[in-house]
């Protein structure tokens, strides 16, 4: 079954693929009426979050910013779709990197990074970075039901040099590529909610205790990366432009969780400068009222290793 839906959809994909941007985005136009409109989709959720991050804005600003988001997220919709045959070319056209000399300074003295980002803007087109960087490029991938799908969007992301591992396999690739003297940049995108029982950290995002992503901090530390931030800004709409931000370049001096504070402080400023463009639909605030559970839970699990 699989198969065969993969067989009737992805030749219609491929397709929509091959036409050009204006008249794709003239489907999201009617796509953005359908989820806004007729279907809401995960509306509750967005205006649920959007309270939650923004209570000093008015409701009638964060119904601006919540119709905002839906003209953007099905124009993400059909940028990720366009990813499937874009020219390298017109890639670096709409996807411009401001300093990618910060990066290759780093790859050129030998060291590997930890690349840590948000769903800000355009991420899906992040897969460009092998173009105008000087190092091997990792990335990981959720898996999907369908391997049919996860194949082709497994090779869409590799078109231009990055290289995809399953996300469960992250510490097991990374331990191998070091085993191997092999150098990389690892993209790890770190701002949306873990789950509980992989969390080992909380703090506070947009004002609210939320449970956070460690996992790039972790790794730094242990391998001596170079930590750098990257953040997408949508210049207009087609056109983003990405500005790498350094972190730190000496991890160990950092006691445990300064590295996560600082990624999280950087990503909520970058959001507050265009926070119609960052991914709300995700239910980032989720566990916000779980802290004590998970607390007696970990501080258990503690007492029975020790």
């Amino acid at each position: 079954m699989n198969f065969i839906i993969f067989y009737l959809t992805y030749p219609i994909i491929l397709l929509f693929s091959r036409l050009p941007m204006a008249m794709l985005y003239l489907i999201s136009d009617f796509f953005f009426v359908l989820l806004y409109y007729v279907f809401g989709y995960r509306k509750k959720v967005i205006l649920k979050n959007l309270n939650l991050a923004f209570p000093e804005k008015s409701t009638e600003e964060k119904h601006k910013i919540t119709k905002a988001f839906y003209r953007h997220f099905t124009d993400i919709i059909v940028e990720s779709i366009k990813a499937f045959t874009i020219s390298e070319k017109e890639m670096l056209k709409r996807y411009k990197y401001s300093n990618p000399e910060l990066i290759n300074k780093y790859a050129n003295e030998g060291r590997s990074i930890a690349l840590v980002g948000a769903h800000l803007a355009n991420w899906e087109w992040s897969c460009s970075m092998p173009l105008v960087t000087d190092i091997k490029c990792f990335g990981a991938y959720t898996t999907l039901n369908n391997k049919y799908f996860e194949k082709a969007i497994r090779n869409t992301r590799e078109r231009f040099g990055f290289t995809g591992y399953k996300t469960s396999e992250t510490v097991q690739k990374l331990k191998k590529n070091i085993e191997n003297d092999v150098q990389g940049l690892y993209l790890l995108l770190s701002d949306q909610s873990p789950e509980l029982r992989k969390t080992f950290y909380w703090n506070s995002f947009f004002n609210v205790k939320v449970p956070i992503h460690t996992g790039a901090e972790m790794l730094s530390k242990k391998f001596d990366f170079v930590v750098i931030n990257y953040v997408v800004t949508k210049i207009k709409r087609g056109f983003f432009e990405v500005d790498f931000q350094l972190i730190t370049d000496n991890p160990k001096q950092y006691k445990n969780y300064e590295i996560t504070d600082l990624y999280t402080k950087i990503t909520e400023e970058n959001i507050r400068k265009q926070p119609e463009y960052y991914l709300w639909s995700h239910n980032r605030f989720k566990h916000k009222n779980r802290f004590k559970e998970w607390q007696e839970r970990y501080e258990s699990k503690q007492q029975t290793k020790s």
